[in-house]
């Protein structure tokens, strides 16, 4: 029994030697695995974690500046002075806690809020002008407060005795009250406007100060006297008289000093935008007049009868005497998208792009704007916004100025390569001179030639073109050693031998097979190609404003004050481009490491 089973091990054993042996050799149970050459350079680059990050990074803000400008879009011609180098932030709607469920009276600043609570206690909130609002004087100094308003970059107050208080800007006369006021003329409504401030006395006189060359108010000795009550914006200020007649303070007419003659007498609320004006009658009805900016003079349908309204920058927000509350206009910072509100309605107010309602209880409702992102520049624009268009604008650029170069290079560079001799001789000369000239001045001289004679769009153009055409020689001196290189091998022999043309051989067989250099060489002068476009800008001489770059956006910077006090003005234009071209630059490294493992040791 012993004896079988040894013979069957060895029957089996031997059979397992030939099943091995095939024609003499020995079969190999497990084989290398065969790797193409394309599949050794994805798996050499997914290794390299600085260039994977790199093209993450890269792809991220590529993203964002093609997919979000459609989310957030940008209005080419939108200046506004009042959001001037806003710090970035959404707290301008940002009521404090202790004021939520206590407010007595709030006024909309440009960039900030003033809320004067239950107990005469004042607040403020937001992004300020000036740091910080100077100079707030002490509640014992005050007294009981009734009133506050903020303006551009100051502040009133009134207290029950009808004193004024100011503070915040003290330039341009901002804190000399009238005498009338300082010698005890009791006050009853304060308000405080763009560089100005105006007071309305029990008696129905109207007093203002400071900046009078941006304001010019002239009152009607008819008038001063028999004022109920007035408004003002950025140019103009009006009255309602106690008959119900509306005068505009000025001898200028405009649009806005045309009052309808129907409203003429029994106007009984009046407020205004930049660019018009509205009225309400005694019957609850509004009428709008002006200039129809953002829609501010499209009233609602079947609106209801008002009983209060009030205006910002672009927008009238009104109480019905239903309760509810109503908004039109300019929506760009949601100014018109009304709150839910569960309780009756004591007060509203609006001013330049927010809101608020006190609910009669004390609670407070705000919508609009509530800040910016990355805040603004020295024209209010949205440098978010910007630096989107901006990015989009700045690669569009590169890539397009590196595809006319790596065109011309592989062009140029596979034509001299392959035919070698004369021609190989007189195409390197031209590249050495092209090479030669210094792109930075000849686009300034060029930029300064051309002038203002060409379009903004046909400049940004001539700066894609002019890269593109000075910058192919480094392409073509590559491709050119590659082509060198591969001319010699054996696909090529078989090329000529089967008749292929020359120039099919040079762009259909020899190109591909040198096209992982190109693409590596490609992508590290798109890097270069966006810091000269930003370059270019950022000395003045290439896409000029209100077009975005990354490159104008930072010639804005060049100032001590803003480099100090504005870091955010170029702070996230410099972090986004730097990132972007080390991003780039990581990319080409990575491709040249995977292409060209050896190249590490160097």
């Amino acid at each position: 029994m012993a004896d079988n089973n040894k013979k069957k091990r060895k029957k089996a054993s031997t059979a397992a030697m030939k099943r091995m042996m095939v024609g003499g050799a020995a079969e190999v149970p497990d084989q290398e695995e065969l790797i193409t050459p394309m599949r050794m350079v994805v798996n050499n680059f997914l290794e390299n974690k600085v260039a994977m990050t790199g093209l993450i990074l890269f792809f991220a803000i590529l993203l964002c500046c093609i997919i979000l400008p459609f989310f957030f879009p940008i209005e080419w011609s939108f200046q506004d002075v009042t959001q001037a180098n806003t710090a970035p932030g959404f707290k301008q709607l940002s009521v404090p806690s202790s004021l939520k469920n206590n407010a007595m009276d709030i006024s909309v600043g440009s960039t900030y809020s003033v809320g004067l609570d239950k107990d005469g206690n004042i607040y403020e909130w937001g992004s300020f002008p000036t740091n910080k609002l100077k100079k707030l004087p002490s509640k014992e100094e005050m007294g009981t407060l009734v009133q506050v308003s903020a303006g551009l970059d100051h502040a009133l107050a009134l207290n029950e005795e009808g004193q004024v208080f100011t503070w915040g800007n003290d330039r341009m006369g901002l804190e000399s009250l009238p005498m009338e006021l300082r010698m005890g003329e009791k006050v009853k409504e304060i308000y405080a406007g763009y560089q100005v401030s105006l007071a309305l006395t029990e008696k129905g006189k109207l007093y203002n100060w400071g900046n009078d060359y941006l304001l010019e108010i002239r009152i009607p000795k008819e008038i001063q006297g028999n004022i109920e009550k007035f408004t003002a914006n950025t140019n103009l200020a009006m009255v309602v008289t106690t008959d119900g007649m509306v005068v505009p303070l000025t001898k200028k007419s405009s649009v806005m000093t045309r009052i309808p003659e129907e409203i003429q007498g029994h106007v009984v609320e009046l407020a205004m935008t930049d660019e018009s004006a509205a009225a309400v009658t005694e019957d609850g009805a509004v009428y709008v007049w002006g200039n129809n900016i953002k829609g501010t003079m499209d009233v609602p349908e079947n609106l209801g009868k008002v009983s209060k309204i009030v205006a910002g920058r672009f927008h009238y927000t009104v109480l019905l005497e239903d309760g509810s509350v109503v908004a039109w206009g300019d929506n760009t910072f949601n100014q018109k998208e009304v709150p839910e509100i569960t309780e009756e309605i004591a007060d509203i107010q609006a001013g330049y792009y927010g809101n608020y309602v006190i609910g009669a209880s004390g609670k407070v409702y705000a919508w609009g704007l509530k800040g910016y992102l990355m805040g603004t520049d020295d024209l209010g624009r949205d440098i978010f916004r910007r630096l989107l268009i901006g990015g989009r604008m700045t690669m569009t650029v590169g890539a397009i100025a590196v595809i006319i170069s790596a065109i011309i290079g592989i062009i140029i560079g596979g034509i001299s390569g392959y035919k070698g001799g004369k021609v190989d001789n007189l195409l390197m000369r031209l590249a050495e001179i092209v090479s030669s000239i210094p792109f930075l001045p000849f686009a300034i001289i060029l930029s300064s030639i051309v002038g203002n004679r060409i379009s903004e769009t046909q400049r940004i153009m001539m700066i894609m073109v002019i890269l593109g055409l000075l910058s192919w020689p480094g392409t073509a001196r590559l491709v050119r050693g590659s082509v060198l290189t591969e001319r010699e091998q054996e696909f090529v022999t078989a090329a000529k031998s089967l008749g292929v043309k020359e120039m099919g051989i040079v762009f259909r067989h020899i190109i591909p097979n040198v096209l992982t250099v190109i693409v590596v060489d490609a992508t590290l002068g798109f890097a270069t190609c966006m810091l000269t476009e930003s370059s270019l800008s950022f000395i003045g001489f290439g896409v000029q404003e209100p077009n975005a770059t990354w490159g104008n956006m930072l010639n804005g910077c060049r100032d001590t004050k803003v480099i100090a006090d504005f870091w955010w003005r170029w702070v996230f234009p410099a972090i986004s481009l730097g990132i972007c071209t080390i991003s780039i630059n990581s990319v080409g490294d990575g491709l040249q490491d995977a292409i060209d493992p050896k190249s590490k040791e160097r």
